[in-house]
């Protein structure tokens, strides 16, 4: 909070407190020494309302460069970091075989999608691409309504797509130790990720409150 904001913040409570507490002692309120006292104070509350909203917001924190990439999207095109430059974008890891939480996860992302700018895009990368052909992600993205556009599904070397979820996005990824519905063990988080590349923000990818969060966050980048 900057000096000033706790400043009106401040004199704001103190005012405030002192007006009730003569208000209680007033026999004849009503009065027009009393009703121009009620004036003055509803005058300052008002200026604090008008500069808290003034109030510069925190920037958001900058984390990492997004790496390098070359994959295949599920149109069939070779999509790289390049191809996202100048875009915000929010990023998440998921497989199509998952009976769990990646549903879930392209659900929230679907919301994502109906809710924020049209120029914010999705990027779904899967960690299980021997399975999860530009084909087999075509199918997945058409049940999600995924808009081709905005929201792009990519495959392509194994190695290559742990490197980035690991490496470069910081999320943990093993494809060991899962259980039968999850045979893959990977982050559910959402990350989103400005104009320059940089990530800004991690989310979870199956909370209300993450996502309402995010979506604001979104927005600032814009």
């Amino acid at each position: 909070m900057s000096d000033f904001l706790l400043a009106m913040t401040t004199l704001w409570r103190r005012e405030m407190v002192r007006f009730f507490r003569q208000r209680s002692r007033i026999v004849g309120y009503g009065d027009p020494g009393n009703e121009a006292d009620f004036i003055m104070k509803r005058k300052l509350f008002f200026l604090f309302v008008v500069c808290f909203g003034c109030a510069r917001q925190p920037e958001l924190i900058r984390y990492y460069p997004v790496p390098e990439f070359s994959l295949v999207e599920r149109s069939g095109k070779t999509v790289t970091r390049h191809d996202l430059a100048g875009k915000v974008w929010v990023a998440d890891f998921i497989f199509t075989n998952c009976g769990g939480t990646c549903p879930m996860m392209s659900e929230e992302m679907r919301k994502l999608q109906d809710v924020l700018p049209p120029e914010i895009h999705m990027v779904s990368f899967t960690v299980d691409p021997s399975r999860d052909t530009a084909e087999v992600l075509a199918k997945y993205a058409q049940k999600f309504g995924a808009d081709e556009n905005r929201w792009w599904f990519l495959t392509g070397e194994k190695q290559a797509l742990y490197d980035l979820s690991i490496k470069g996005f910081k999320l943990a990824l093993e494809d060991t130790g899962g259980t039968r519905t999850e045979p893959i063990t990977h982050s559910t988080r959402f990350v989103l990720v400005d104009r320059q590349g940089m990530i800004r923000g991690y989310y979870g990818g199956t909370e209300d409150e993450e996502l309402k969060r995010l979506s604001a966050d979104a927005k600032k980048l814009l």
